[in-house]
Formats: structure tokens, sequence, C-alpha cells
């Protein structure tokens, strides 16, 4: 199996490249900026770009969607619930001082359970809102090592952190709750791969995140997601 992943773009966020070494398929997770890097890497391995997985909506995750649907017929997916933010874009990049055109429409929305394919491997949609109402986490199988998946987190979970919730749709307690149900039902030895900074692991972020030592003492309220 193939994996890259270089931080792109002003806010430095993690763009993964995905490939299967035997049909050269690959996807590529949160294209948030510079296209020709991304394309060198796809080239440099053979690579045939089928998709563009979105983990969520923010403009430094899908700032590249469209120049590589145009460049390399991928197709663009993401949680319907971070639709308004996609259209958003070229509002949202303005406000950061950069000039941006409208992305083509998603070609496909994202559910939970949802598995995407590239050659022989696949990636699971795990849905964990919270950071926005669309944020996901994909999780991808390593037959080799089948007791380590690696989860490729976004901005629900960072090395010691989590994603901020003050943007539009955030919610803190949603946030913390899919960590806690979803993220950190995954094995301790998983390896997790964030929107932004370092690598890390389940079993150190249970250990060492400092904002999720209380939730997992804290009952959940009753009625609340």
């Amino acid at each position: 199996m193939i994996i890259e992943s270089i931080p792109v773009g002003a806010f430095q966020c993690n763009c993964v490249i995905l490939g299967d070494e035997t049909s050269r398929d690959a996807v590529v997770l949160d294209p948030g900026d510079e296209i020709e890097r991304i394309a060198e890497i796809l080239d440099h391995h053979h690579l045939t770009l089928r998709r563009t997985i979105h983990t969520h909506g923010h403009l430094d995750h899908i700032g590249a969607a469209g120049a590589l649907k145009r460049a390399r017929g991928a197709t663009a997916h993401i949680h319907r619930g971070d639709l308004p933010l996609w259209r958003a874009f070229p509002e949202h990049a303005a406000a950061f001082g950069m000039a941006a055109e409208a992305l083509p429409e998603p070609d496909g929305f994202l559910v939970h359970g949802d598995r995407i394919a590239f050659g022989a491997r696949s990636l699971e949609v795990i849905e964990t809102p919270g950071h926005t109402p669309g944020s996901i986490c994909l999780r991808l199988d390593v037959p080799e090592r089948p007791a380590e998946p690696i989860v490729f987190t976004g901005d629900t979970l960072f090395w010691k952190g989590i994603g901020r919730t003050d943007l539009w749709g955030g919610n803190y307690r949603q946030l913390l709750d899919s960590i806690r149900e979803r993220v950190f039902a995954l094995p301790d030895d998983a390896l997790v791969h964030p929107g932004h900074g370092p690598a890390t692991s389940i079993h150190d972020e249970k250990r060492g995140n400092p904002f999720i030592a209380e939730i997992l003492k804290a009952p959940r309220p009753s009625g609340e997601r």
C-alpha cells in the first residue's frame, strides 16, 4: 500500500495520498491546496486518482477539490452536513484574503458505514460530528497488521488536542461524545493521522489528551447525543 502525507497550504492541512500498489488506483484525503505537489506524488507512484475524500468542509480541507476534478477527473465526496461550508468556499477564502472560485457540487455524500474502495483496499466512514455537523473520520484496515488499523481523524482528534467548536456548526459536547463513542471504540493500537500536526495513537490519546480526561469520567446527560 502507498501512503504519503504532506502538509499543504497556509493552514498546513495534512493531505494524504493513498494508493493500491497493484491496481494503482488512488484516493486523496483533504486536498486543501498545492495541487502541484499532490500531482507530483500521484505521478511518481503512477497512480490514477479516483476520488477526493473530505473529512469536513472547512476551506483548508477542500480547496483543491475542483482543480483535481478538472485535472484528474476525480470525483469529490463529503458528508451532506457540511454542504453549506462547501458551497461557501469562496466567501470563506475571501475572509482570509484569498481569491477562490466556487467548487463544483460534490459527486457523492458520505454516511456512516460507507466503504470507499481504491483497488483492493478500502476506507470505512465513521461519522463524528462536533467540529462541524458533517465531520467524519476514516478507518483503513491494514491486513499486514490487523490489530493496528489507521484512522484519519480530520479535525476531530489531534495529538493532545481536539478540534475547535467555536465556528459555524461546532458543538463541543457532541465532539467529545463522538470521540469517546466512535474514535475511542477503535483498537488502542490504531494509528491516528490527524488533519494537522503529528501522528499519534488511540492508546496515547486515551491516556494523555487533556481534553479527553474529563469526558471519559463524566456521564453523558440523558437525552443528549
